[in-house]
């Protein structure tokens, strides 16, 4: 799947050959001021991590049928501009929280977007993409958690689309601080 937004960035599902640009743009989104409370991982663990973690990663998402999708925006030159992953949670199972999910939905993990292809709309193009992904393979809504702190991913996500749920998770590097639940959902 691609789709050309007006920027001509195309969206599309990463390929498991990809896995060194797959590596390489997530140790870029590990270095983001706000890292550390964006992602659960830190740079120096990715650094550490072997290739083979990043092939399995890569092949994993471009398998069919998958129960993870990442995206990535892609410049005309070929430079990935941004990314998203979309993990399918089954009905009837537990998050990686210990929370119940109650039904098949979505959860958007990994959202990064270069700091120079900011405020042009692409991580709405991603969203569209992640989202319309998750709606094939059968998801009644998509959610993400982001941090109470981080209000420049708040303000981006919101104009994607998505709400406050009200559900609040503890954060998982410090239990004092919490995560907001944001959800997408459409009419049955």
């Amino acid at each position: 799947m691609s789709v050309m937004t007006s920027g001509d960035y195309v969206v599309r599902a990463i390929r498991a050959e990809e896995w060194q640009a797959v590596k390489q743009l997530r140790l870029v989104a590990l270095r983001d001021p706000v890292a550390d409370i964006a992602f659960l991982e830190s740079h120096e663990d990715a650094v550490g991590r072997p290739d083979s973690f990043y092939q399995d990663r890569a092949a994993r998402s471009a398998e069919e049928p998958s129960g993870a999708r990442q995206f990535i925006a892609e410049t005309p030159d070929g430079e990935w501009a941004g990314t998203l992953t979309v993990l399918i949670e089954e009905a009837g199972t537990t998050d990686w929280a210990g929370q119940p999910v109650e039904r098949r939905q979505g959860h958007v993990v990994g959202v990064f977007v270069r700091p120079e292809h900011r405020g042009n709309g692409l991580i709405k193009a991603l969203f569209d993409a992640g989202v319309a992904w998750a709606r094939e393979q059968g998801a009644e809504r998509v959610r993400l958690l982001v941090h109470e702190r981080n209000p420049r991913a708040q303000r981006a996500y919101r104009k994607a689309g998505f709400v406050p749920s009200g559900v609040l998770v503890p954060f998982d590097k410090d239990d004092t601080e919490s995560e907001l639940e944001l959800v997408l959902e459409w009419p049955s």
